[in-house]
C-alpha cells in the first residue's frame, strides 16, 4: 500500500483536470486539519449558496445590473467546474466542462447585446445562479461529507467513499488536485507515522 503518493508527480499533475484514479487504500486518510479545513470550505460553500438563494427573486440591481454575489463567483466557478465534472462523477471531459459553461455565458451575454443593448440581463443573471447553485452546493456537500467522514484526498470522491462505506463496494480515489490539501494532508500522514 503507497500511503504518500509521488510528490514529484502531485506538482506536475496539479493543474490538469484530467481524472487519474488510484486504488482504494491508496492515499492517506486526511488528520484533523485536513478535515477542518474541509469543513471550513464547505461552510463557505454553504454560506455562498445560502446568499445566493436569499436574491433568488431579484437578480438584478436597481441600475439593471446582475448582482455582484451572483457575478462574483464565476470566475472561480469556472475554474473549478472541470475539476467538480471530472472527479465527482468519474469523467475525462478535461476542461469542457468550463469551456462549454463559458461558451453558454458568452452566448447569453451576446443574445442580451443584440436584443437589449446590454450584456446584463435577467437571462444571463439566471443562467449564471442556478450554475452556480448547483456548483456550490455540490462542492460544499462534497467539503462536508468529506470532514465528517475522513475521506482520502479529493473532496469530489466523498459522495463514492460515503457509497462504499454504506455498501461496501470499494470505489476509486483521487489525490486534490488544487489548493492547499494534498499538501496538508500528506504532511499529517508523514508526522503521525513518524
Amino acid at each position: 500500500m503507497k500511503l504518500i503518493p509521488d510528490q514529484t508527480q502531485y506538482y506536475t499533475d496539479m493543474a490538469t483536470t484530467d481524472l487519474k484514479l488510484d486504488e482504494p487504500g491508496s492515499l492517506p486518510r486526511p488528520g484533523p486539519i485536513g478535515r477542518l479545513l474541509r469543513l471550513v470550505f464547505g461552510l463557505i460553500c454553504a454560506w455562498y449558496v445560502f446568499r445566493l438563494v436569499g436574491v433568488a427573486g431579484d437578480l438584478m440591481s436597481g441600475a439593471a445590473h446582475i448582482r455582484p454575489i451572483v457575478s462574483n463567483g464565476v470566475l472561480i466557478g469556472l475554474f473549478l467546474i472541470s475539476y467538480v465534472i471530472n472527479i465527482g462523477y468519474s469523467r475525462t471531459w478535461k476542461k469542457w466542462p468550463a469551456l462549454i459553461s463559458g461558451v453558454v455565458f458568452l452566448a447569453l451575454a451576446g443574445i442580451g447585446y443584440v436584443a437589449r443593448g446590454t450584456i446584463e440581463t435577467d437571462l444571463l443573471a439566471h443562467a449564471v445562479w442556478a450554475w452556480e447553485i448547483y456548483l456550490f452546493s455540490h462542492l460544499g456537500g462534497a467539503f462536508m461529507i468529506a470532514s465528517v467522514i475522513g475521506t482520502p484526498g479529493c473532496e469530489m470522491r466523498a459522495f463514492h467513499n460515503l457509497f462504499t462505506r454504506i455498501t461496501g463496494i470499494p470505489t476509486k480515489e483521487h489525490y486534490c488536485p488544487v489548493g492547499p490539501l494534498h499538501p496538508i494532508d500528506q504532511w499529517e500522514a508523514r508526522r503521525s507515522k513518524g
